[in-house]
């Protein structure tokens, strides 16, 4: 009964709030170096692809639970993809011209990666300017920027052999090779879809061999922070289509604080995430497209998600020094939020942690703030005025089947008072057993537009070749 209080107290400004605003976060305006299912050329364009449909509105049927049918009979075959995921937490600190992400990015003998799915928090300070003004969308494309120019120099240095080997006398490990018509292995890398809430940005690339197969990329915006409902706190989701399996990232920042009870309000946040978030609307082969987040095939949900450890500071900083990880994480709020088995983590995932809290440092140092040693460790000279105890903000969990965590870690970039986290998986994906079949095609939005045009357009499109490939479909169109 008074756990139930408790959560009535937190949610009924959120009801309020909602009732009084009833406005979208954000827009569904996205960015990608391509157009869904139809670029012909290898030029990097970005191009804005909006979609209407109410998608971030609160007042969004919550309680509508699609799931997607499957097909009786499918002849696909299993295809196996390496994924890394990230988090970081910049702190509001713009990217210095000569920061090097290929530390954070490459991860050595486990690379080359298929798909990386890069989530930010706090790319521009949240300052009530940034938060009441227009999105600052200059800082995210800085990151994006350096994104491209370091996972293409990598992978390139890699194809000369400057890269690191792995296990096997040096010889590299392809989990699935996709093809581009038959050529050469692409190993440069295209933005798939890029949003940036506020503070938060979400960015997924791909190989761009691999871009034909990724269809109906869109993106959905959640704001929780001010009011409970602008964009300082909240969530930038994407999803999309690879070949015939759904995907869905989403990128959090929930609420902050340390003290008692502050636990319930990250717990709401992301309940309404989770029942606020939808995606267009449609019909694909007489299948329902996924409209909620855990309505997808494969979902990742990574961010700082600013969950604390449940113990006194003094306690928590010795137990940080003894590395003793297995009695802080008995006490650590998310694990304890996920093991629950109930509430908006019931039935998530998180891999075994084994790295020192992330959260949080002086900037520049390795000490952590309020540490009785950071002067002599880089922190600047700082007065103790506000003392934070180490914590485990910055996590990645997943749901779904087909879904293998081979990794968990954190990289050690002294940029912001966060470390980032990366997680490696192996991704099963349905694909036709044909991947020249004109499953993709119909599956695509240039099938749709097709038929919007005129009833018989598909059918005179069709008439053109009987078998066709479906990226040539998605180049005419």
């Amino acid at each position: 009964m008074l756990e139930n209080q408790k959560q009535a107290e937190v949610l009924w400004p959120r009801l309020v709030a909602n009732k009084l605003f009833r406005k979208t976060s954000g827009s569904h305006a996205l960015v990608a170096d391509f157009p869904a299912a139809a670029a012909a050329d290898d030029d990097d364009v970005v191009f804005g692809t909006e979609f209407d449909d109410g998608g971030c509105s609160p007042e969004a049927d919550a309680s509508r639970c699609v799931k997607r049918a499957r097909p009786q009979e499918r002849n696909n075959k299993t295809l196996k993809y390496k994924l890394f995921a990230s988090t970081w937490n910049v702190g509001g600190v713009a990217p210095p011209d000569d920061l090097d992400l290929s530390d954070w990015l490459d991860g050595g003998d486990d690379g080359p990666y298929d798909m990386y799915v890069l989530g930010f928090q706090e790319v521009v300070p949240l300052r009530a300017r940034n938060v009441l003004g227009a999105d600052k969308k200059r800082v995210g494309m800085r990151w994006i920027e350096l994104i491209r120019a370091t996972l293409n120099r990598s992978h390139s240095q890699r194809q000369r052999g400057g890269g690191s080997s792995g296990d096997g006398g040096g010889k590299q490990q392809k989990v699935h090779p996709v093809r581009d018509g038959g050529g050469e292995l692409g190993r440069d890398y295209r933005c798939v879809v890029s949003k940036q809430m506020v503070g938060i940005l979400l960015t997924v690339w791909v190989r761009s061999d691999l871009r034909r197969f990724v269809r109906r990329p869109s993106v959905s915006c959640v704001g929780c922070g001010v009011m409970c409902c602008l964009g300082n706190k909240g969530a930038v989701s994407v999803r999309f289509w690879l070949h015939d399996t759904s995907f869905c990232f989403v990128c959090c920042h929930l609420a902050s604080g340390g003290r008692e009870g502050d636990e319930a309000h990250r717990n709401a946040d992301a309940t309404e995430i989770l029942s606020r978030t939808t995606f267009p609307r449609g019909n694909a082969l007489n299948l329902p497209l996924p409209h909620k987040i855990l309505d997808h095939d494969r979902v990742i949900l990574l961010g700082d998600l600013n969950y604390r450890i449940s113990l006194p500071e003094d306690k928590t900083r010795l137990l940080v020094e003894r590395q003793d990880w297995k009695t802080l994480l008995e006490n650590d709020q998310l694990r304890a939020e996920v093991c629950r088995g109930a509430g908006a983590f019931q039935g998530w995932s998180e891999g075994a942690i084994t790295f020192s809290p992330t959260y949080k440092y002086y900037p520049n140092s390795d000490a952590y703030y309020g540490c009785a040693t950071a002067t002599h460790a880089g922190g600047g000279g700082h007065r103790n005025n506000k003392r934070r105890a180490p914590a485990w903000c910055d996590r990645i969990l997943w749901r779904g089947a087909g879904l293998r965590q081979t990794r968990y870690g954190r990289c050690e970039s002294r940029l912001s008072d966060h470390r980032p986290v990366r997680a490696i998986f192996t991704v099963e994906v349905d694909a036709p057993r044909n991947l020249n079949s004109l499953r993709s095609f119909f599956m695509s939005e240039g099938f749709d537009r097709a038929g919007s045009r005129s009833p018989g357009a598909a059918d005179q499109l069709l008439r053109k070749d009987d078998v066709v490939n479906s990226a040539r479909f998605g180049d005419t169109l």
